[in-house]
């Protein structure tokens, strides 16, 4: 609609105006983690108060609302059950993600309406999965292939040798294998 075209163009204005005087706060998660976002309330009065996320740059995305500190939240249709999670204790604004993925990167807004102009903090969310890791998990299992391969080929070259002696020892007339029976005896004794 025309009303929540305005209101996401004014949200992008002041980020670009926003973040341009101050910092943003940068929170760092690894996939298949939880992260918990937050801001403060810098009135202390108890408000309205909500979580967007901003896409590609160009829109506001509702994520979940409060009325109050006392009134459970309400969450968008096409945010997935029990993987967000708001919560307030007037002074500060929490959102918790579970399981968090590379695709949940981006710039998170807090808002809080205490009459007037609602006022917001920005929170950028980088989740990315530890390079060195995989790396190093991947060397590993190369190695313990390479490991477990070389183990199997001498013991498979042993069965071999061993499967051929003896078939070279059946295929021999029995005199001689008695032959050969009787020089071990002979040594052995």
């Amino acid at each position: 609609t025309m009303k929540q075209s305005l209101i996401t163009a004014l949200i992008l204005c002041w980020i670009s105006v926003s973040s341009s005087e101050s910092h943003t706060e940068t929170v760092e998660g690894r996939p298949g983690g939880e992260v918990t976002l937050t801001c403060s309330n810098t009135s202390s009065r108890d408000a309205l108060t909500l979580w967007l996320r901003v896409v590609n740059r160009t829109k506001a995305s509702f994520i979940s609302a409060m009325f109050s500190s006392t009134v459970k939240p309400f969450y968008s249709d096409g945010i997935q059950n029990g993987r967000f999670n708001m919560s307030t204790n007037i002074s500060t604004l929490f959102l918790q993600i579970k399981h968090v993925d590379v695709s949940d990167s981006g710039l998170y807004l807090c808002g809080f309406y205490i009459g007037g102009p609602f006022h917001f903090n920005a929170i950028h969310l980088n989740v990315k999965a530890k390079l060195m890791s995989l790396i190093l998990g991947a060397l590993t299992v190369l190695l313990l292939m390479i490991i477990i391969g070389l183990n199997l080929d001498s013991d498979l070259k042993d069965a071999a040798l061993s499967l051929y002696a003896a078939t070279i020892r059946n295929r021999r007339p029995a005199s001689e294998r008695e032959v050969e029976t009787h020089a071990v005896y002979a040594v052995c004794r």
